[in-house]
């Protein structure tokens, strides 16, 4: 019989930290050493230019959930969980001492000048602007690493538009399936979408808002290799991602797992293994 080849892939798992540190220097440095022990490859950030980021029939009103605020409206909410480009220039360098990888999703072009200066392995477009064609113009035309998009938030007739915009670019592209709810009902996840991805893109991934871990280990065997989730230390701190997010026990069992399910996704291509060897000669009844 014809050997089939295994099409076993290196997983990424990348800690979502979003905007979870509060704007504790302290408490994003936190976050990288524990993504670090759980063994995650990547940490993310987030970038912005407030004013630029925050639409501006937002500016002035409330943030839509006053518990979880943290400003009068929600342009000073965004504000106050900013970090500079030089505390983003420290939090890389941390990375890089203790052995993770540092990356940033930027949701503007002076963001996006700011995050290429530090040269991360990748950049992410987060959902909010994959329809943003002047950002995306942008950082393709002035970054020369992978790009990473997220697809939520997009309606077929968009990602019809998106998908035409990227088909050139696709070898620079790894294309995230998500649902952008903190956190999705398992029945809007609609994790057969990365399919659709699979055929345009080389590299697709999964950026989860849902409970649990059980959802991304399907998107393995559907072919992401790469898997974002948002991560806190503690999912009760406050703020609006904290709920749909991973603490630290979560992402260790992410990494573990999802490492576990790409091992097993291979053809058996011997007759027999070591231990089946041993057991058939003790157990196989060939007569």
């Amino acid at each position: 019989m014809e050997k089939l080849k295994n099409m076993t892939q290196k997983i990424n798992i990348v800690a979502e930290a979003c905007c979870n540190h509060q704007n504790d220097f302290n408490t994003a440095i936190e976050m990288i050493k524990t993504a670090k022990l759980c063994n995650a490859d990547y940490i993310k950030f987030q970038k912005r230019n407030c004013v630029k980021a925050v639409p501006k029939h937002m500016h002035n009103s409330p943030h839509p959930c006053p518990m979880h605020s943290f400003g009068e409206t929600y342009l000073e909410h965004r504000k106050n969980l900013e970090f500079s480009i030089k505390q983003h220039q420290e939090l890389k360098k941390y990375c890089e001492e203790i052995g993770i990888n540092y990356s940033c999703s930027v949701w503007d072009e002076d963001s996006a000048a700011e995050i290429i200066s530090l040269n991360p392995d990748y950049i992410k477009i987060p959902s909010a602007l994959n329809l943003n064609y002047k950002l995306l113009d942008y950082v393709f035309n002035n970054y020369d690493k992978k790009i990473h998009i997220s697809f939520g938030m997009t309606t077929k007739e968009e990602m019809k538009d998106l998908m035409s915009y990227l088909l050139h670019k696709r070898d620079r592209v790894v294309a995230y399936w998500t649902t952008s709810g903190y956190p999705v009902k398992f029945e809007e996840l609609y994790l057969l979408e990365l399919n659709h991805l699979k055929m345009t893109f080389p590299e697709i991934g999964y950026s989860g808002h849902n409970l649990g871990i059980a959802a991304d280990m399907a998107t393995i065997v559907l072919g992401a290799t790469w898997i974002e989730r948002h991560f806190t230390l503690d999912r009760t701190m406050k703020g609006t991602d904290q709920s749909a997010s991973l603490e630290p026990v979560g992402l260790s069992k992410l990494v573990r797992d999802s490492k576990a399910v790409a091992k097993s996704l291979q053809y058996k291509n011997v007759d027999l293994t070591e231990d089946e060897k041993i057991n058939r000669d003790k157990l196989k009844i060939l007569d």
